[in-house]
């Protein structure tokens, strides 16, 4: 039976050599996938022997998880005082995304390996990174429904469709982003604000019309 992800703040610290092997096999995974890089590949990386690789790890495969695990206990630790924050619907989208693209923004590699390479884990483990990754959808679709009831946001919104619209855009981050850029990580959430409260505020232009 497989354990559910340890919280940061349970999970067991990691050596040097271990958070060297993480860094190097998420940047391995996201740069040319998972299933097309090799034990060799990451000790390469490392210019270390393949064989040394097992003595800090088990398997690809748990490097894998332990990648994917990390970067979503980063998601939920980010997004869990935006629960409790008070004040308006858009307030509350904009700091959960703000708290979302900031994750991603500093997790660029892990972050893609949790969007692209997690159905590669076995079927148990892709129903825990699943349900993980539908929790963070539900801090939004929460949002949204509050928005919706309290009439700050359009009556006819579809909430799960806005929710994933809304994660689809700090997804593809690691696809173009660069850090040192012109644009910061809270530029870039309060953009993607800017343009889901333009189609969902209520008495907005696209609504009267």
């Amino acid at each position: 039976m497989v354990r559910a992800p340890l919280s940061m703040a349970s999970r067991p610290a990691v050596s040097e050599r271990q958070e060297q092997i993480y860094q190097a096999a998420a940047r391995l995974f996201s740069e040319v996938g998972y299933r097309a890089t090799s034990m060799r590949d990451i000790a390469s990386a490392l210019d270390i022997k393949a064989g040394s690789l097992y003595a800090h790890i088990r398997s690809k495969e748990d490097l894998l998880w332990e990648i994917v695990s990390r970067i979503a206990d980063e998601f939920d630790a980010a997004l869990r005082p935006v629960a409790a924050l008070r004040g308006s619907c858009a307030a509350k989208l904009t700091a959960a995304l703000e708290a979302y693209v900031a994750v991603v923004a500093r997790n660029l590699g892990f972050a893609k390996v949790l969007f692209t390479e997690w159905r590669h884990l076995p079927p148990e483990r892709q129903a825990l990174i699943a349900a993980r990754r539908d929790r963070v959808e539900q801090v939004f679709r929460e949002i949204l429904r509050e928005g919706v009831a309290s009439g700050e946001f359009v009556p006819t919104l579809d909430v799960r469709l806005t929710a994933v619209l809304a994660l689809s855009g700090a997804n593809w981050l690691p696809n173009w982003y660069r850090v040192g850029g012109p644009l910061s990580p809270a530029d870039v959430a309060d953009q993607f604000v800017a343009l889901l409260l333009g189609g969902i505020r209520r008495g907005t232009p696209r609504e009267e019309t």
